[in-house]
C-alpha cells in the first residue's frame, strides 16, 4: 500500500481523507487499465 499509495494501511485505516484519495487513484487505474486491456483486444481482433 504504501509503496503503491505513499500511505500505510494504518493511517489509511484512521483517515477518511486519505481512503478517498487513495480509492479515487485506484478507481482511475482501473479505468485506465481496462481500457489499455480494451484497445489490445481490439488490435488483436482486427489483425
Amino acid at each position: 500500500m504504501h509503496q503503491s499509495h505513499g500511505i500505510g494501511y494504518a493511517e489509511y485505516n484512521q483517515n477518511l481523507d486519505e481512503r478517498l484519495r487513495v480509492e479515487q487513484e485506484r478507481d482511475k487505474e482501473y479505468s485506465k487499465s481496462n481500457s489499455m486491456v480494451d484497445e489490445l483486444q481490439r488490435q488483436v481482433h482486427a489483425g
